[in-house]
């Protein structure tokens, strides 16, 4: 819990949370011009769908990170490269 008190930490969530909130209005602004090129009774239902489905992706992506944060063992390697004291 020490990691509350590091001014660092705090910066990087800061930084963190203001990328989203404008990739958010980037987002936004970018399906409202292509829904606008849909007719005007489809437009609000894709609006929904794909507000849903970029947020269903981020959580996914955030449990995903989770995960990966999680491991104690190596998932698969690249490159076995031995040192000469284990040969």
């Amino acid at each position: 819990m020490e990691w509350l008190s590091d001014p660092n930490a705090w910066i990087g969530l800061l930084t963190l949370t203001a990328l989203e909130i404008v990739l958010g209005i980037d987002n936004i602004i970018f399906i409202s011009i292509l829904a606008s090129k849909l007719p005007a009774k489809e437009q609000p239902k894709a609006r929904q769908l794909v507000c849903w489905a970029r947020s269903s992706r981020g959580v996914l992506l955030l449990l995903s990170i989770a995960w990966v944060v999680k491991l104690t063992t190596p998932l698969f390697t690249v490159l076995s490269l031995r040192s000469a004291a284990a040969a």
